[in-house]
């Protein structure tokens, strides 16, 4: 998931109106080859007590269910919502929600199940690292939306993996609009192949992330969720990395950029091998779970707000590499270094570097925090966002698809 919840959608795609009654229009086109596309949108409505939602297939009725007596019970009403033939704009009307997440399917049907909870039900979700998931073998994607009184945020994300393309467009009063690209049709076939070369580059597990059913690519996991389903994968791919970066900082300091009331933060190697930030606590080495996941070890966050805002800041300058750059390029993130510096390195997050490629605005979650970026400077993770949308066009498959 993203760092921070967000969501995108493109082009002549789906279209979400913000009303005064608190629900929103969307309209989801496809632009896949195939007549058999589904889509699915889930979340929590705020205005319902956080209720599960799930939007029957008729893109109008919502579906709140309650919870089952066991685990893995099947939903009482169809939420696929048939997309229809390419080209085809399919608008649904949604409660506001937060959490939600869009989803798409290609050629077959999505399977959403039920675990109990209180207060409110366990959703199922489609598993990309679960063989045994009835959703395995389905060529799928989602986008990430949050909607409420405030304000709609939606990205596209690749944290989990790349599938098929997602692009979306968000038009508000003020007449701006905001748009983010995705990848276009042969995306996911770009992305498996520069995996496949990288790997014959440095030996590395890279194309192993690539998911492929009858000699067809289905999707490219995620370093992260290759490691969840091979703990062993890439265990000491960061290790020299790591080393040379913590032997550097022995001698100077690193800087962060807090970009909140903490300021500028600085800390060195102390002693015991440990980057220590004084009151935010210190950093042991980090492992390639740690980097890749950005959320374990050194990197769990936790009730130390000033180490909690260190945290995303320096897991993305381990994902991007950054630390070894020379001057205060290195030493000083995320203001001290731009975008044409990311993945510089040989040692980086090449799933990332790729992704990012890939996408014709090169916008899009690669790892949950994607969305450090100096003060003042370009984000790199795909978000739209506005507090007064007027328009709203998420499109699925990458055709047509296009850069503002």
């Amino acid at each position: 998931m993203s760092a921070n919840q967000r969501d995108a959608q493109q082009q002549p795609l789906s279209r979400v109106a913000a009303t005064t009654a608190g629900t929103l229009s969307i309209a989801l086109e496809n632009q896949t080859f195939s007549s058999q596309v589904y889509a699915y949108i889930a979340g929590q409505a705020l205005d319902n007590n956080n209720a599960l939602f799930l939007l029957q297939s008729d893109g109008q009725t919502a579906y709140y269910p309650s919870s089952p007596s066991g685990n893995g019970s099947p939903l009482l009403q169809n939420v696929a919502i048939a997309l229809g033939a390419p080209g085809n704009v399919v608008t649904v009307t949604i409660p506001r929600i937060a959490g939600g997440r869009i989803w798409f399917s290609v050629d077959s049907p999505l399977t959403f199940l039920l675990n109990p909870g209180d207060p409110r039900p366990g959703l199922v979700e489609p598993s990309a690292t679960n063989p045994s998931d009835p959703n395995f073998n389905v060529n799928y994607s989602f986008a990430e939306f949050t909607f409420n009184e405030s304000q709609l945020f939606a990205n596209i994300s690749y944290v989990d993996f790349v599938g098929i393309p997602i692009a979306l467009t968000l038009q508000d009063t003020s007449g701006a609009s905001y748009h983010v690209s995705g990848m276009p049709a042969d995306g996911l076939a770009t992305v498996c192949a520069e995996l496949r070369a990288q790997t014959a580059r440095d030996g590395r597990r890279w194309s192993s992330l690539i998911y492929t059913r009858d000699g067809q690519d289905i999707r490219a996991l995620s370093p992260n969720n290759g490691i969840v389903m091979h703990p062993d994968w890439f265990a000491t791919y960061w290790t020299p990395y790591v080393q040379q970066v913590y032997s550097r900082f022995a001698s100077e300091a690193l800087t962060i950029n807090t970009q909140a009331a903490f300021g500028d933060v600085t800390g060195r190697t102390g002693p015991l091998g440990n980057l220590n930030f004084g009151d935010a606590g210190v950093f042991a080495p980090p492992s390639s779970r740690d980097i890749f996941s950005c959320s374990t070890g050194p990197f769990a966050t936790g009730d130390n707000a000033e180490r909690n805002t260190i945290i995303p800041r320096l897991a993305a300058a381990f994902n991007r590499s950054t630390l070894l750059l020379p001057g205060n390029q290195g030493s000083d993130f995320p203001n001290g270094v731009s975008p044409p510096q990311y993945y510089t390195d040989p040692t980086t997050n090449h799933y990332s570097r790729i992704v990012h490629a890939a996408n014709l605005d090169h916008k899009g979650y690669a790892f949950p925090y994607d969305d450090v970026a100096p003060d003042g400077g370009v984000g790199q993770e795909g978000a739209v966002m506005s507090g007064t949308p007027t328009l709203f066009t998420v499109t699925v498959g990458g055709r047509n698809a296009y850069v503002a």
